[in-house]
């Protein structure tokens, strides 16, 4: 059934849209987004427990609400240059800030460490032209989106993308903007993370900052859930072999920076409350 197929598929990525001039208001594009979210994981739940005529439903529900379609112009208004703009610029000034990638007006003898280019993946890329992709002497793009909006963006879900065969096929930076929280089960989130850590490539330098990620949650996912906070995304982090290295807070998104700095251990996180309040979220994150 179609319904179940789609449930197969981690939803991280976004489609192409039709008119990507639209413009809305703030309010209207973010009650398209959390009435998305909160869809999408009643449609998880439902598909989960096997209630066929549910799922259906709530998935008729999602495309009277005007579907992915809708929902990918919300979210990419969200980074137009009026609304808080483009996450990755936060990642460029991190990278320059550890001397990982140079400003664009420096020479090639300024570039020292850079002279060999730097990969990156890019999961659930909305553009060819936000400020990373504005360093290609650098830095060397994959973009890969469920739904790709135009070339220079592969469509492809990252849980089905190959594991690596060699070291050629590994990453110096994986950049996970607004993508976790999209996955509509905390488990599944869990999964994605683990991940993670075989696209990033090995490093044997004590105090290396690559291989690194680049995580963006929203706000409330962190500083406003019953099950998750930034304690125990630096707990999972840690036993996936990841240690925090930057962290920054606006009044909408959580930006992080963690390098890969050892190998990852067989330690669970089970979904736990540890906080209650009549307007908090439930957002969470198992790792099995």
């Amino acid at each position: 059934m179609a319904v179940k197929k789609r449930q197969k598929t981690l939803s991280h990525g976004r489609p192409r849209i039709s008119n990507p001039k639209e413009r809305m208001s703030s309010q209207r594009s973010r009650t398209i987004i959390r009435t998305h979210h909160r869809l999408q994981k009643e449609h998880a739940a439902a598909v989960k427990k096997g209630d066929t005529k549910l799922a259906e439903k709530i998935a008729k529900d999602i495309e009277e609400n005007g579907g992915l379609k809708v929902y990918q112009a919300a979210s990419k208004q969200g980074q137009s240059k009026d609304r808080g703009g483009d996450s990755s610029k936060v990642l460029v000034e991190w990278l320059q800030d550890a001397g990982v990638i140079q400003s664009k007006n420096s020479t090639t003898e300024d570039k020292g460490i850079n002279s060999k280019q730097l990969r990156c993946l890019e999961v659930g890329a909305l553009s060819t032209k936000n400020e990373i992709s504005k360093f290609p002497q650098q830095i060397e793009m994959t973009r890969i989106d469920l739904n790709s909006q135009g070339p220079g963006i592969e469509k492809q879900d990252f849980m089905e993308r190959p594991l690596p065969t060699s070291s050629e096929e590994t990453f110096d930076m994986i950049s996970l903007s607004l993508v976790l929280n999209y996955v509509p089960d905390p488990a599944q989130r869990g999964e994605m993370l683990k991940r993670l850590t075989h696209f990033l490539k090995n490093t044997t330098t004590e105090g290396a900052v690559l291989p690194i990620l680049f995580l963006v949650l929203p706000l409330p996912c962190v500083d406003n859930s019953r099950y998750f906070n930034e304690l125990l995304l630096t707990r999972i982090m840690k036993n996936l072999g990841f240690s925090m290295r930057k962290k920054k807070k606006t009044s909408k998104l959580c930006y992080y920076l963690f390098s890969l700095t050892g190998k990852s251990n067989s330690v669970k996180t089970e979904k736990r409350k540890i906080s209650d309040g009549a307007i908090m979220n439930n957002f969470s994150i198992v790792v099995d």
